[in-house]
């Protein structure tokens, strides 16, 4: 890979020969340990296959069926209000039931809750073991599929060894700074590195766990499937593979991936992903448990045979791609370098016209979108983690309407 460049969240470095890494049997599962303590936070971050056996237990991603309708080519959006300000590096977002919301900062390795009618911040608590650096730190965050009875808080961040994913008890009744119980791994040993350490985690329709990874600057790591680098991850609650997975005892669900860091699913159960091109084309895929992505042998489209055709595409400088949502059959996808939100109409999964942009420049970096019920969706900025241009106010949540 000599001579290439590497994008790092719309920044451009010159690529060095990759290491090769190794990952022992051991790392891939690793269920009920604490995390290591550590520290030293540096905010001054960048951001075909086999065949497959049986795809039993997992969501459904069919094209789906022909009298599904597709919305209207041309949508809008309108932002209702700003929410909440001044948050320090956001990046993860979990709508609490009641409405509220739950904000992780990548750089501070904290957890703040957003009041939706006030906007009034409430700290949680750090979440010790995070070490930030690049784009590594307290990334994805997601609410158990039991939270009503457990009160736990899932959390994706970089440690001083790996990328891994804690889950953490939320008790309202203690002060606040003292909310969040110490973190349980539930899993790690995924690829860190100082750029493409993904970070997105959702619970699907399915209650189990899904997890976007990069390939932390190491290219071979995407096509391994014996690596956890480069893929979509999908694990019991508990960190164990998940019943159906493609490969025999693997939390492997999907490779070729760059550099995950958007999930989201459709009305059918579908599974979508955002993912970060090199120089080229930023993606937008139709996730199938077991199937190839490409990179880095194909990015976007025309890739050959054995590698998944992304549903949409866009010039590096247009997206950069991070959260996505759906929302009014379309998926929402916020951009980072393009600094605009994305609207891709579906049917099935295919796209069923040109992706739409709104809000281009208005609210600078945007990080993640999450639905908000019906035609509404919050909106998080990114622009106090170090790439982009801060203003006053920033980072922010808006509320928005889409349609």
């Amino acid at each position: 890979m000599t001579g290439r460049t590497r994008r790092v969240e719309g920044t451009k470095i010159v690529q060095r020969r990759a290491v090769p890494a190794v990952l022992a049997a051991a790392l891939l599962l690793t269920a009920g340990c604490s995390s290591d303590s550590s520290g030293g936070a540096d905010p001054s971050g960048a951001d075909g296959g086999a065949s497959a056996p049986a795809r039993t237990g997992a969501p459904s991603s069919a094209a789906g069926s022909p009298t599904e309708q597709a919305p209207p080519a041309k949508g809008s959006v309108k932002v209702l209000r700003t929410v909440a300000t001044g948050l320090k590096s956001p990046w993860g977002i979990a709508p609490l039931p009641g409405g509220d919301l739950l904000i992780s900062s990548r750089d501070e390795a904290t957890v703040t809750r957003v009041d939706a009618k006030t906007g009034e911040k409430t700290e949680l608590g750090g979440v010790p073991g995070v070490s930030p650096s690049g784009e590594g730190g307290l990334l994805g965050i997601a609410l158990s599929p039991d939270y009503a009875s457990d009160h736990m808080v899932y959390a994706y961040f970089t440690s001083a060894s790996d990328n891994r994913v804690v889950r953490m008890l939320y008790d309202e009744k203690k002060p606040p700074g003292e909310q969040l119980g110490a973190p349980d791994t539930v899993f790690r040993g995924i690829p860190k590195g100082v750029i493409h350490n993904g970070g997105r985690i959702a619970f699907g329709p399915d209650k189990m766990l899904y997890a976007g990874t990069g390939e932390s600057g190491d290219t071979g790591l995407s096509q391994d499937k014996k690596s956890l680098g480069g893929k979509i991850l999908r694990l019991t609650p508990d960190g164990e593979p998940a019943p159906g997975n493609p490969f025999p005892d693997s939390p492997v669900y999907s490779y070729g991936h760059r550099n995950v860091q958007g999930l989201a699913w459709d009305d059918k159960q579908r599974l979508f992903a955002s993912e970060f091109g090199q120089d080229t084309w930023d993606e937008l895929n139709a996730i199938k448990p077991g199937d190839n992505y490409g990179w880095p042998e194909a990015e976007g489209k025309g890739g050959g045979s054995g590698f998944q055709d992304p549903v949409a595409q866009w010039r590096t400088d247009d997206a950069s791609p991070s959260g996505i949502a759906w929302a009014e059959g379309s998926v929402w996808m916020a951009g980072l370098r393009g600094e605009r939100l994305w609207r891709i109409p579906l049917k099935g999964t295919e796209a069923s016209a040109d992706p739409q942009a709104f809000l281009e420049g208005e609210y600078g970096r945007l990080r993640s979108v999450a639905p908000a019920g019906g035609d509404k969706l919050w909106l998080v900025t990114s622009n106090t983690d170090g790439r982009g241009d801060a203003k006053g106010d920033d980072d922010r949540v808006l509320e928005l309407e889409v349609r």
